[in-house]
């Protein structure tokens, strides 16, 4: 059964696919500058109303919790990505990593670029998680 793309049954599948993944924990031991936050975009017309922000509480190797926000608390996070629907869409397929994203600012990245970078495998570590999930996406 398909989970919808970013429903709250979404995301929490998501920390247990970032939590069993070994290629992440093994990426992001290092990982000690605070939480992500996914932020997609509102987009009316396939039912996100409002920004759905996605909180990934990350700390060495482990997301210690997953859980949907409003956008003025994924705003507090350490690092804030943000993108329209379709982006995160190719993202979670594979069409486009995230560190591409942000430098070909498709995605918008609030937090220190330099931190990120170095973290390219974890990034894609976390794309990779998103991967196994059985997503339905709202606009197909």
């Amino acid at each position: 059964m398909s989970v919808a793309f970013p429903s709250p049954e979404w995301v929490s599948a998501y920390g247990t696919a970032i939590n069993a993944s070994d290629g992440y924990r093994a990426a992001s031991l290092a990982w000690t500058h605070g939480a992500v936050a996914l932020v997609v975009n509102p987009q009316p017309e396939i039912g996100i109303t409002e920004a759905v922000g996605i909180w990934l509480d990350l700390e060495r190797g482990t997301c210690r919790e997953a859980k949907v926000v409003s956008q003025g608390e994924a705003e507090r996070a350490a690092f804030v990505i943000a993108g329209d629907y379709a982006q995160w869409k190719r993202v979670i397929r594979k069409e486009l990593g995230p560190i591409a994203g942000i430098m070909q600012r498709k995605l918008t990245l609030k937090g220190s670029l330099p931190i990120v970078v170095r973290f390219v495998k974890s990034a894609e570590q976390l794309v990779e998680a998103a991967t196994t999930l059985p997503t339905r996406f709202l606009d197909e």
